[in-house]
């Protein structure tokens, strides 16, 4: 089973409609209103926590033919796509995104988690 983990912050006073949002930011655009995140640092971060997973590319881990995952990150947005991962597994990505304000966006049930119920302007 797949799993789409999404993330990104934004700026100060601005808050978008969401899917529409994780729509133009997986097609790799750039958006106003979000913050620039320190996209190295993250993706060393995500290594570090998976080190025990064989690293199968830049962007592709795996461990033992159980549970894989591919990053996808532009200077506005982290996309984590797990395969077969354990809830466990997965919240180490939130914990680590947390860290840097960036909430999950879940497309899955179209749920973005920062405790604001609704969104503001479109985008």
């Amino acid at each position: 089973m797949s799993y789409d983990l999404n993330f990104w912050k934004y700026s100060p006073g601005v808050y978008k409609e969401h899917r529409r949002l994780y729509e133009r930011l997986s097609e790799g655009f750039t958006v106003d209103g979000l913050e620039a995140l320190p996209v190295p640092e993250i993706r060393t971060r995500i290594a570090g926590a998976f080190c025990d997973w064989e690293r199968i590319g830049e962007d592709d881990w795996e461990r033992n033919g159980y549970g894989a995952f591919r990053l996808f990150t532009t200077h506005q947005f982290v996309r984590v796509n797990c395969y077969g991962m354990k809830g466990t597994e997965m919240n180490k990505f939130v914990d680590i995104l947390y860290e840097y304000e960036c909430p999950l966006y879940d497309p899955q049930v179209a749920r973005r988690f920062d405790g604001l119920e609704k969104a503001g302007e479109g985008i």
